[in-house]
């Protein structure tokens, strides 16, 4: 069924075009991302035929891909792009997702689309993220590994790494390339799920769409939690219990100091008599802040901090070590 006489739109803007396609070309699961980006463009954009938001979810995936391609095609000849019948791009895309991902012929449907990627591409500028980054070097006859090592992209992802806190998602790909592993040349994504549970939902949804391995780091308080995971453990996936409680506890003082006189400037004695008490990190870190009459301390500005400061290998401790080995060995990576 041809749609094009029969439809009539709102030309989406470049702005508009370019969140949309950003929001594809994320890490995350096509069938999610998919439907929810097209519904959106249908639901903001189609005029005629009048289809109300309820009613998109029973159109087939044909005819809902036609309507998108159709709405964001038509929209970049208006802005002056000649379109023409190259998919070299999106071929990569299908393969890439299908790569990576379990996915149902609905789904690959919608993957398998006529969007004019040649053209959105000169619609990107500069400071984009990576996934807008990856996109761009799709135009190219090299690989997807060679673009990678070579721009330190991610993209394409190759393993996920699923960590309980932000501290984790922010300093494992610092730490790594301290120890000379850099993630974002190996195609290793690291993933905050928001707590222990979150990483065991997190990890029976991923382990059951995805192909590439999965790494999970759990505190040393998630031993049920690991209980949990193991019976779902794929061949190549793998779960690190820490020694040290959390994550924070794994930062050797001089790491700690060199971070606090970055965000505090100077740290007073009763500061040091704090960092040598017998509680978890953050409690030490919590009250130094307290003392200091600050704003209540954020793991997340914390890790900022660190990520900012210039650190060797002996700034790690041995476990810090232990696990960017085992993230990549697990992979059978060589960095």
């Amino acid at each position: 069924m041809n749609l094009k006489n029969d439809i009539k739109f709102k030309y989406m803007t470049p702005e508009e075009i370019i969140i949309s396609v950003d929001r594809l070309t994320r890490f995350k699961d096509p069938a999610e991302k998919y439907i929810r980006v097209f519904k959106d463009i249908i639901s903001g954009h189609l005029l005629l035929p009048s289809i109300k938001k309820n009613q998109i979810e029973t159109l087939n995936p044909a005819n809902l891909k036609e309507y998108v391609e159709i709405i964001i095609n038509k929209s970049l000849e208006n802005f002056g792009f000649e379109l023409n019948n190259n998919f070299v791009i999106n071929q990569k895309i299908y393969e890439y997702e299908n790569s990576i991902f379990e996915i149902s012929d609905e789904i690959n449907c919608l993957i398998d689309n006529k969007i004019n990627y040649f053209a959105i591409i000169e619609l990107l500028k500069e400071d984009l993220p990576f996934n807008l980054k990856w996109l761009k070097t799709l135009q190219s006859d090299k690989s997807g590994v060679e673009l990678r090592e070579k721009y330190v992209l991610i993209y394409p992802v190759e393993k996920v790494v699923l960590t309980e806190g932000i501290t984790e998602e922010i300093l494992l790909p610092k730490f790594a390339k301290i120890l000379d592993c850099d993630f974002g040349k190996k195609g290793i994504y690291v993933i905050s799920a928001g707590g222990k549970n979150q990483v065991v939902k997190y990890f029976y949804k991923y382990s059951q769409i995805l192909k590439i391995p999965i790494f999970v780091l759990l505190d040393n308080d998630a031993q049920f939690n690991q209980n949990q995971i193991t019976p779902k453990l794929r061949a190549n996936d793998y779960v690190h219990i820490l020694d040290s409680g959390e994550f924070e506890d794994l930062f050797p003082e001089k790491l700690i100091k060199k971070a606090l006189n970055h965000q505090l400037a100077n740290i007073s004695i009763i500061d040091s008599d704090i960092l040598n008490q017998n509680i978890p990190m953050t409690k030490r870190l919590e009250e130094i802040f307290r003392t200091r009459g600050l704003h209540e301390f954020k793991k997340s500005e914390f890790a900022q901090s660190v990520k900012q400061l210039s650190l060797t290998k002996e700034d790690l401790s041995d476990e810090i070590h232990q696990v960017i080995a085992e993230i990549v060995q697990k992979k059978s990576l060589s960095c």
